[in-house]
């Protein structure tokens, strides 16, 4: 397993590098923009009446990611919230390399098409530096989630970073990984 490459990193590394640097005509190919992390975050605000629910959507995400999440907490209290300061509201991945490019894969190919009503993503959703933001309102969409023993459904963010200097050419290399953009 020492010399596995994720499929994506390979239709990266053979076609989309070729077709960006056609697009855009790169003078060098460190230009050419690339995948930097997937960040995947869940905010789970029942914790506020029960702290047992964190550890049920750090489970979940643990097994969405492929690695171990890190619960996030509350910077500061917040009275009308019922917040209190360090206790836990959600959890957080990074993920880089391998593991990144093998969740962009199921992401596109298996959980986006198990939506319901789904027509595609916004095209808009960039945020001006090459970084692309998206929302699940359910995070059973992807096969590793267990429908039966799920509790409590979850929403969660993805942030996509590449190392683009504009949203056109991040689009552009997100549209050769087959991401559905409705427009």
């Amino acid at each position: 397993m020492a010399d596995y490459t994720p499929r994506l990193k390979t239709v990266y590394t053979d076609t989309v590098r070729a077709a960006l640097k056609e697009e855009y005509a790169y003078k060098n190919d460190m230009m050419i923009p690339k995948l930097e992390k997937i960040v995947l975050n869940m905010g789970v605000g029942e914790t506020v009446n029960d702290t047992k629910k964190i550890r049920s959507a750090v489970a979940d995400m643990t097994a969405i990611a492929g690695q171990q999440a890190v619960i996030t907490k509350a910077k500061k209290s917040i009275a009308g919230f019922r917040v209190r300061e360090d206790m836990p509201l959600g959890c957080k991945v990074t993920l880089r390399g391998a593991k990144m490019y093998e969740f962009l894969d199921r992401l596109i190919t298996v959980a986006m098409p198990r939506i319901r009503d789904f027509r595609g993503v916004s095209g808009k959703s960039f945020d001006g530096n090459g970084n692309y933001a998206m929302g699940l309102k359910e995070h059973i969409v992807f096969p590793e989630i267990n429908f039966d023993k799920v509790d409590e459904m979850w929403g969660m963010d993805i942030a996509i970073c590449t190392t683009a200097n504009s949203d056109a050419e991040a689009k552009s290399l997100l549209k050769q990984f087959n991401m559905p953009f409705t427009n």
